[in-house]
């Protein structure tokens, strides 16, 4: 590969042929080292209680069984929350929900350990749970105070409004379902130390977080991950208690110890996408402009704080989604429930509040006997005016106006709508929607001072080069984009180059990699250490021919600097004959970054990455089920570094989100017991669920701002494209209505709610 495809080219995963050989190393496929042990952990059966007594007698007695560790046995502090020490590593007298983490049984194999588990004896004085977001509200039992962003005049925008149109929508959860589960592998070292092997999306979070376990400096403490099975967020704070009792049992037995869940206790005790519920009130003129909204956001935050605030943050900001709001009140509260602890989810509570106004658009449009389509497009932000967001930021990159303005000629959206209709009048059982919804979706974490990053190159003496970030791959490419990004700086093909596994002990203080900055952050820290090697080398150069104003050109892995030229190494070897340092390490924050969370005011966030799809299904009013037929797919990822990978996430974002909104249903019983809590319980998208025609392209964009080749974030924003697939089902059932009625949908729209709305659309149908 010449250099000049280093980047936007379509260069394979850099794993890719591990991954497909098998010999792609994953924390579960390392050596056990010698005397390694297997720890498995007992769980509460009670969703809140005092714990009076536990006997444990009989499984320190069961065979195989080398130590059975409780809260009382960490030596530092048993907690593992990300913002509030309400998350303890082990319950100590008191559980809060069905699943939670007790004891910690350690044994010399993983079965062994996993059999005495079920051996304990724990008596319960159960106390009142909640588990809804609606009882939590009714009590105001909430992990922190509500949060809230008004802007204008709403309450008196909303009495004068021409129209009015108020409702209640409720949205599921969803499990992450990564394909590698929680695992942790802790090495005790030399001088107390510990070397810990974590499929986390947040190394430095662990070591951190182990270090006050352990009651250690965090230097004694080393986090490595070379790559994840999945993440999507599930392993960005719930990997830390794993972490933190596999440490801790390293720690009191002086022995390696794996603690590896299988996928019935993964499920049981970690968090997932918070579930919301919705009541908003909406006033709009004749033509379904908004002129006013009110929203009310419920999260079930689960029984500890977690990451609720800022997920509730950050669908605060993207309830506008595309629109512009003049008047507008935002309100979101993190309801307390006797449930597993939600955490972070691909799109972090911005999915969840951009649907609550994708439903107010399809909600008028129908009440003003308008195409939703139409009602939407009158709604985008302006590129001059209205071009404001609640929250106070100007919208400076807008391009959703030709974005789809481009899928609706591409899509034949006009044409097939029209087909549909004529289709849904001769076919009494049957029943086809069609649906265009927009996105725009902000880039950068919403806590300010995690929008950094380093990375550290090296050049050797044969010319090869190795990065090493603070990013973490988990089948995303970060990897292989850094890589690209590094080879074109120093005009090197990508074989040359070499992304190495992310460590605490290289790159220190580093973010996790999420909110879609992965590439944002670590790839510009990277090419900015490349850079200053590259200058280096330059001086180099120009000393060589006695000019020091010469140009110098990097390219095909040579260096040319006016008659002459050397092959990257022959320079490289020079540079060091010259005692010329050939390593470098780089640093990059976002620029353009203010937040003040009190008053939800500011610039949360350095650019908008924007998108549109169009989904066709087909819905048996009979049963409820319904079949994906088509979607087309527009997304924005301004001058695409690796569109193939790009194109890959677009498609993978969108499946997922087709997922939440459709087949994935969380399902917790009287209890509080999660019922689908293993794949026989709980259905993903399968390749049947796939789309026969599914189209997808990346829109042709420069971002606005300076980023990493002026490209833009791809991880979360595509799952917000699986909107037109709920909103299409909703079209096809408003059909049996003859599309006068708004169908009670809420989500996941599983066979049994859309039978439920296609009876209730029917029932209140005129004759």
């Amino acid at each position: 590969m010449s250099t000049e495809q280093s980047l936007s080219h379509a260069a394979p995963h850099e794993s890719a042929a591990l991954h497909t050989s098998g010999e792609a190393t994953y924390i579960d496929d390392l050596l056990e080292l010698s005397g390694t042990l297997h720890a498995a952990l007992g769980l509460s059966e009670q969703a809140h209680a005092i714990i009076n007594t536990i006997d444990l007698s009989q499984v320190t007695a069961s065979e195989g069984v080398v130590a059975v560790l409780q809260a009382g046995d960490i030596t530092g502090i048993n907690d593992c929350g990300p913002i509030n020490q309400d998350d303890p590593i082990l319950a100590d007298g008191l559980v809060q929900y069905i699943g939670q983490p007790i004891f910690a049984v350690v044994a010399h194999t993983l079965e062994q350990a996993r059999m005495a588990t079920h051996k304990a004896k724990i008596d319960y004085t159960p106390l009142p749970a909640l588990f809804t977001p609606e009882e939590a509200q009714a009590q105001q039992h909430f992990v922190v105070p509500p949060m809230q962003c008004v802007q204008g005049e709403p309450a008196k925008k909303l009495e004068t409004a021409p129209h009015r149109l108020q409702g209640t929508l409720k949205v599921g959860g969803q499990e992450q379902f990564y394909l590698e589960g929680q695992i942790s592998y802790a090495i005790p070292q030399e001088d107390n130390g510990l070397h810990l092997y974590c499929s986390t999306q947040h190394p430095s979070e662990m070591q951190h977080l182990v270090a006050q376990a352990l009651k250690l400096n965090k230097h004694q403490i080393t986090v490595e991950i070379r790559r994840m099975g999945g993440g999507f967020g599930g392993k960005e704070s719930q990997s830390a208690i794993f972490a933190c009792i596999a440490s801790v049992c390293a720690q009191q037995l002086q022995r390696p110890i794996k603690l590896r869940l299988d996928r019935d206790d993964d499920m049981m005790i970690t968090g997932k996408r918070h579930c919301f519920y919705y009541d908003y009130d909406v006033g709009y003129d004749k033509h379904g402009r908004i002129v006013a909204a009110a929203v009310n956001m419920v999260l079930r935050a689960g029984f500890s704080t977690d990451l609720s605030p800022p997920v509730a943050a950050r669908a605060v900001c993207h309830f506008d989604n595309a629109y512009y709001l003049s008047d507008a009140q935002i309100k979101a509260s993190c309801g307390q429930t006797n449930t597993q602890s939600a955490t972070a989810f691909r799109g972090f509570g911005g999915p969840q509040g951009a649907l609550a106004i994708e439903m107010i658009m399809d909600n008028i449009a129908r009440e003003l006997g308008e195409d939703p389509l139409t009602i939407r497009k009158r709604n985008f932000y302006g590129k001059t005016t209205r071009n404001v967001t609640p929250y106070d930021q100007v919208v400076r990159d807008n391009v959703i106006h030709e974005l789809v303005a481009e899928l609706e000629v591409s899509s034949d959206y006009a044409k097939r709508q029209v087909e549909i209709k004529t289709f849904n009048q001769s076919s009494p059982v049957l029943k086809k929607g069609l649906a265009l919804t927009p996105l725009k979706f902000g880039i950068s974490f919403n806590v300010v001072h995690l929008n950094q990053a380093g990375a550290l190159v090296h050049v050797y003496l044969d010319g090869s080069v190795l990065v090493n970030h603070g990013g973490t791959e988990m089948g995303q490419g970060l990897h292989t984009k850094i890589a690209q990004v590094v080879a074109n700086e120093l005009g090197l093909s990508l074989t040359h180059v070499k992304a190495t596994a992310t460590r605490t002990d290289k790159v220190a203080n580093t973010s996790a990699t999420a909110a879609s900055t992965g590439a944002d952050l670590n790839a510009m820290a990277a090419m900015k250490a490349a850079h200053s090697i590259k200058q280096r080398l330059i001086k180099v150069a120009r000393t060589l021919v006695n000019d020091s104003q010469a140009e110098v050109i990097f390219a095909d892995d040579t260096v040319q600097c006016n008659a002459d030229h050397w092959a990257f190494s022959e320079l490289v070897q020079l540079a060091y004959e010259q005692r010329v340092q050939l390593w470098a390490d780089g640093f990059y924050k976002t620029p353009k970054l203010n937040w003040d969370k009190d008053a939800m005011k500011g610039n949360p966030f350095y650019y908008f990455a924007y998108g549109a799809s169009v989904s066709e299904v087909l819905v048996d009013t009979l049963t409820g089920e319904f079949k994906l037929l088509r979607t087309d797919l527009l997304h924005d990822a301004g001058e695409a570094l690796n569109p193939a990978i790009d194109i890959g996430q677009v498609e993978g974002g969108f499946i997922q989100g087709v997922g939440w909104l459709t087949t994935e249903e969380l399902v917790w019983d009287a209890r509080g017991k999660l019922m689908t809590h293993a794949p026989s319980t709980y259905k993903i998208p399968a390749v049947n669920d796939c789309p026969e025609i599914f189209n997808v392209q990346l829109f042709e964009n420069s971002n606005r701002e300076p980023t990493i080749m002026r490209s833009k974030a791809v991880g979360e924003p595509p799952l917000l494209l699986a909107f037109s697939v709920f909103f299409a089902i909703r079209d096809a059932i408003a059909s049996v209505s003859n599309y006068e009625i708004n169908p009670p949908l809420d989500a996941p729209a599983t066979p049994e709610r859309i039978l439920n709305a296609v009876t209730q659309a029917r029932s209140q149908a005129s004759p």
